[in-house]
């Protein structure tokens, strides 16, 4: 069977509160009637020496003794549960209480007795005597034999006494056990709420609704980083499902455009409406080379992006391989009148030299695709502490505010014909991203619409 956390918390807290009331309950009686006893037999030890010195008090030498007085003093400690008996130094009695009044002495040893086992079931105590001497300017001039219920006793006060003190622990038991339940549910949902309401939102997450947020606080630090890790994995998914409907709607617009081109102008030939050429053919060829450039491109950004991307690094010189890439590109921005400036510091670093490679000519051929006629370009390696700076500057056509922090995901494009017009796959800046990641490093942009763009990219430097 299962149970809910409120339940669990409430059952919990009302175990653990009733356990310690339970024992504080118990010690505290325990100790309170240890210290009573303990109070009880020097309150008795108390009267048997106050009635020793008054009884002292009463003889008068000769062997004479106040008898009237010491018959009150007698009758007086009898109320108090003693029997007392007083007798001279020849053992002769000079006052005895069972002589006095003998049925009074038997009734209250009896109460006592029943006082006593009502309290104490296996008490093992009954009447004892306890003898003292009398004394008279340092002589012994007789003895006094008082007899009660021992070892100890509790008259009708101290057994109303104690039974109130039970009753009062039992009372503020209760009332802690009824105080903990009305808590312990408080606290129980207080606790609970949230997490409800945080499995109620992952159920919405699961049937692909990302959009609801938890905005249930709580001071509880683990709930409050639940609540927190749900949030973002629900903006992460739906992140993630934005970027595939994305994917998917451009994956389906790049191909869309040149296997149309394609299947008008195969249909065309296949008709007998065009002749096939080997102009057409050549058109026909294109649109097939974009479509494989496309499927090659999205194949590298996969691989890149696993979380299984192995590196073959080896130390290589920067310069070196920017400058190649530079000279590779040369009929490109010569045909744009474009001016490339870079300072060509002698630099190695070490990294995978094909993939880096990579990113610097996608980063380049970008720099030169949307440059204007006579634009420029400056490329500087920059050594900064432990990292490696490489930055990328043109005064191209630029990037709005808006779109320049998308540049960087799979076929996000500011102009959406800007692509078609140069043959990109609008997936170069995504793969080099992919990369530099892939190496602990990080690519960011700067950009201002018609007035150019940097591409930035640190690595950390390892040699």
């Amino acid at each position: 069977m299962k149970y809910s956390l409120a339940q669990k918390i409430s059952v919990s807290f009302i175990l653990v509160i009733a356990i310690c009331v339970t024992l504080i309950s118990t010690l505290s009686n325990i100790f309170v009637e240890k210290h009573f006893k303990e109070y009880v037999i020097d309150k008795q030890n108390q009267k048997n020496n106050d009635l020793v010195y008054s009884i002292s008090q009463l003889y008068k030498g000769d062997k004479n003794w106040e008898v009237n007085s010491i018959e009150n003093l007698g009758v007086t400690a009898l109320a108090e549960g003693m029997i007392i008996r007083v007798k001279d130094v020849g053992g002769n009695i000079i006052w005895d209480a069972t002589v006095h009044n003998n049925g009074l002495c038997s009734q209250m040893i009896e109460h006592m007795g029943n006082n006593m086992v009502s309290k104490y079931p296996n008490l093992n105590g009954g009447y004892v005597e306890t003898k003292y001497d009398i004394n008279s300017n340092y002589n012994i001039v007789g003895t006094l034999e008082i007899g009660y219920y021992g070892p100890f006793y509790f008259n009708d006060n101290d057994l109303t006494f104690i039974n109130g003190i039970n009753k009062i622990i039992l009372g503020v038991g209760a009332f802690s056990l009824l105080i903990s339940l009305i808590i312990g549910s408080i606290i129980s949902k207080r606790i609970s709420l949230p997490i409800l309401k945080v499995i109620n939102k992952t159920k919405l997450i699961s049937d692909g609704y990302f959009d609801d947020r938890i905005e249930e606080k709580s001071n509880t630090i683990e709930i409050s980083q639940l609540i927190t890790s749900v949030n973002d994995l629900a903006n992460s998914l739906e992140k993630q499902d934005i970027l595939r409907k994305r994917l998917t709607s451009d994956v389906a617009h790049e191909l869309r455009t040149p296997l149309t081109s394609l299947q008008g102008n195969l249909e065309a030939i296949i008709d007998g409406v065009w002749q096939p050429t080997e102009e057409r053919l050549k058109s026909c060829l294109e649109e097939i080379l974009r479509i494989t450039r496309l499927v090659s491109d999205l194949e590298k950004l996969t691989q890149y992006e696993s979380d299984n991307l192995v590196l073959n690094k080896i130390e290589f010189n920067l310069s070196e391989t920017i400058q190649n890439t530079i000279s590779n590109l040369e009929k490109e921005y010569t045909s744009k009148k474009i001016t490339i400036k870079f300072n060509n510091e002698n630099k190695n670093i070490f990294a995978d030299k094909d993939k880096i490679t990579q990113v610097v000519l996608n980063i380049l051929s970008n720099a030169i695709k949307y440059n204007k006629i006579g634009g420029k370009i400056e490329i500087k390696i920059i050594k900064n502490g432990n990292n490696i700076i490489i930055s990328f500057k043109d005064n191209g056509i630029g990037i709005s505010k808006d779109d320049v922090s998308h540049i960087f995901e799979r076929f996000y494009r500011a102009d959406k014909s800007r692509n078609r017009l140069t043959g990109g796959s609008g997936i170069g800046l995504a793969i080099s991203k992919a990369i530099i990641e892939a190496h602990g490093g990080n690519i960011t942009a700067n950009s201002e619409l018609n007035k150019g763009t940097e591409i930035i990219i640190t690595l950390f430097d390892k040699i």
